[in-house]
């Protein structure tokens, strides 16, 4: 008989010895509701990339954004399984030249696993670094199959040239195109006092 099925064997007879000499009885679960215990990390760094094929068919991935966050909770066994950002975010979404194109800031987010959608909330901002937009609001969706962002409530676009005030709007990820469903109001800024 080789060593390690040795130990196998050996293992396996410790086991069944404390199962047979066991005659405690085990406690059955309380009922009532069950306290989760979230999986930790700090200082999170997470790339965010989409399945590829290549034209022989080999599949791959395309980096698509970075994720840094200072700490992260993940709750696993929930019957909706979530992971919550709760000291701040960032993300810079990439190019296809993996040049960052648009980043992200909000001081709280929770990414819905199950639905692959992520909800911000708390001075939520989105960048275009090459045209110079920002959107602050403080609420936001952000769906990662759609790459695109959504919201029903206030915002505020700044571009080089004025601001724009609305309640609602959809944008794609990269912040390169926008609606904003109700317009309230517009603010030029181009040709005033710096």
């Amino acid at each position: 008989m080789s060593t390690i099925n040795k130990v196998l064997f050996i293992l396996g007879l410790i086991c069944l010895t404390g199962i047979a000499c066991n005659d405690k009885k085990v406690a059955k679960p309380q009922a009532g509701p069950r306290k989760l215990v979230p999986e930790e990390a700090d200082s999170l760094e997470s790339l965010l990339s989409e399945p590829t094929k290549d034209s022989t068919g080999k599949l791959g991935a395309q980096v698509k954004g970075k994720l840094t966050a200072p700490y992260m909770k993940r709750y696993d066994r929930a019957d909706s399984p979530y992971t919550e950002f709760p000291r701040t975010l960032h993300v810079d979404f990439y190019n296809d030249s993996l040049k960052t194109e648009s980043q992200l800031d909000a001081r709280y987010g929770k990414y819905f696993s199950s639905f692959d959608k992520v909800y911000l909330r708390d001075s939520v901002v989105v960048k275009n670094l090459a045209k110079g937009d920002t959107l602050r609001c403080q609420e936001l969706w952000w769906d990662q199959h759609t790459e695109r962002f959504t919201t029903d409530k206030p915002v505020r676009i700044y571009t080089p040239d004025k601001i724009l005030y609305g309640t609602g709007m959809e944008a794609d990820q990269n912040f390169r195109w926008y609606t904003i469903k109700k317009l309230t109001g517009t603010v030029l800024t181009s040709g005033m006092p710096k």
